[in-house]
């Protein structure tokens, strides 16, 4: 009957743990997560002179694929990484694009271009227009110590063939910027591009600049030269941007996701033509002093003095179309202090005595990374995102440099976002001092459906998901397996011990 009785208790506990752990396993075996890094084309910089190059047909994983994350960083000919404070990664974006099947990639000026008849971007889903912010994934300075990992079973779709159009052929545009600041005069002001320090007074095509155009993207184009110090000497190098790509193929059971990115900067409008209600989003217009970027100014002596030196930027818009949020960052510049994505306000007494009492709860509540909770009390946060700002020399950790954002990871389906919504975001700069051509961008992943049961990042989500008394249960009955277990091994060692001559200690 012992027997039976021992037998009965490891049955059962196998069969608990079977209907818990390998669910977990069986998905994440099914995933084959597969990872390559690539190197962009070679691109040469002595000190102070800038590369903003365009490459297409970049060296890219191939077939109906998830993505489900894109690192990236720049890198010497012996594969080293190259710290900011030598060169400088101002940004890089990421596009994928449709292109004919017998269409060729043109040299113009070390740009690998394509005549624009040849093929056809596929935008994300944000709202800007005329191209503007279409990338698909891009970053800054932050981009070593920023995840871009996409949770399971989420990922971003790409290559599927029944979108591409008969006689194209899906590939992938990669823009650098970097900027080389050995040996300048002013390291802060070549990397906001202020255009003194450039020499500059018209823009890359010899259109000249507003007359309050301080620093921005529009002085720091291709093959411009930053001010260095006098007698200042260094060599010219080969830098390459080494990006890893980590995909799985795709499959049923992944759930694809939309990216929107936001700008603070973003003017827009609403009106009715013979199509209906429409907006329009103009993320980019030179005409209107609008360039995805903006200048802080600095703030008072009375305002320094009381510690009170935030620069705040913040737009509205209508999101047409919600979902479950899945992901969140932020993109800023030096003197970023935080950004983040809110709803509107909601005036009614849950929220009040909820949210107004506890501003912060919601945020740790949503997962959101240490040291990321804001003061955002307008509405209700979404995603909240903060710089961190490194403190020593090496790569990843340079002083007085943003190296990395907070990123958002919330629970599936506790995040959701009607279609037709009103969402804010908002950029803060320390504005101790001025800073020029800073943006204020926000990224978001978007589902339309949450996936169940599929465990998300590992135990802690199967626990999550599973229902509470079946896990009491089932940790019951775990127990009991264990005890006797333990109970059969020290009866088994007694047993041995008194056969050899030697006596159990007994308390």
């Amino acid at each position: 009957m012992k027997n039976y009785s021992r037998g009965w208790w490891i049955a059962i506990a196998s069969f608990v743990l079977a209907s818990i752990i390998p669910h977990s396993q069986a998905y994440l075996k099914n995933q084959n997560i597969e990872s390559t890094a690539f190197l962009s084309p070679k691109f040469v910089l002595g000190p102070g002179s800038v590369e903003n190059k365009y490459y297409y047909g970049i060296d890219f994983p191939r077939g109906h694929i998830a993505i489900k994350s894109f690192d990236a960083e720049v890198i010497d000919e012996a594969g080293n990484s190259v710290p900011l404070h030598e060169t400088y990664l101002h940004h890089w974006v990421v596009a994928r694009y449709h292109v004919r099947e017998d269409a060729k990639v043109l040299e113009d000026n070390g740009n690998r271009i394509l005549r624009e008849s040849d093929y056809t971007l596929v935008r994300n889903d944000g709202l800007c227009q005329n191209n503007v912010l279409s990338q698909y994934f891009g970053l800054g300075s932050e981009t070593r110590r920023t995840s871009t990992h996409v949770p399971d079973p989420y990922g971003i779709e790409v290559g599927n063939p029944t979108e591409i159009p008969p006689g194209y052929e899906e590939k992938w545009l990669l823009n650098v910027h970097a900027i080389d600041t050995r040996g300048v005069e002013d390291k802060l002001g070549c990397t906001e591009c202020r255009c003194n320090l450039y020499n500059v007074t018209e823009d890359e095509y010899g259109r000249p600049l507003r007359p309050d155009y301080k620093g921005g993207l529009l002085c720091c184009y291709d093959h411009t030269q930053c001010k260095v110090r006098h007698g200042f000497e260094g060599v010219r190098r080969s830098l390459y941007l080494r990006y890893t790509v980590q995909w799985v193929d795709w499959d049923s059971s992944i759930v694809p996701v939309k990216i929107y990115i936001f700008d603070v900067t973003d003017t827009w409008k609403r009106f009715n033509d013979s199509t209906g209600l429409r907006t329009e989003h103009h993320c980019r217009d030179r005409l209107a002093g609008n360039e995805v970027e903006f200048d802080v100014e600095s703030c008072s002596d009375t305002s320094l003095a009381d510690n009170k030196c935030i620069h705040t930027k913040r737009t509205s818009f209508t999101l047409p179309t919600g979902g479950n949020v899945i992901y969140g960052v932020a993109h800023q510049h030096s003197g970023g202090i935080g950004s983040a994505l809110y709803r509107e306000v909601i005036f009614n007494i849950e929220y009040l005595s909820y949210h107004i009492l506890s501003p912060c709860s919601l945020a740790f509540e949503l997962s959101i990374e240490e040291g990321a909770c804001g003061d955002w009390l307008d509405g209700q946060v979404i995603c909240s995102s903060i710089p961190t700002y490194g403190n020593g020399k090496e790569a990843g950790n340079e002083d007085g440099y943003i190296v990395g954002m907070s990123t958002c990871y919330p629970e599936p389906g506790s995040v959701k976002i009607t279609d037709e919504e009103t969402l804010i975001v908002e950029s803060n700069y320390s504005n101790s001092v001025s800073h020029t051509g800073v943006m204020g961008l926000f990224y978001i992943l978007v589902a339309d459906r949450v996936s169940n049961p599929t465990p998300l990042h590992g135990p802690l989500e199967t626990y999550k998901n599973m229902n509470h008394s079946a896990f009491i249960i089932g940790a019951i009955v775990l127990v009991g397996a264990v005890v006797v277990a333990v109970a059969e091994a020290v009866r088994y060692r007694r047993r041995n011990k008194s056969e050899e001559g030697y006596e159990p200690i007994m308390m």
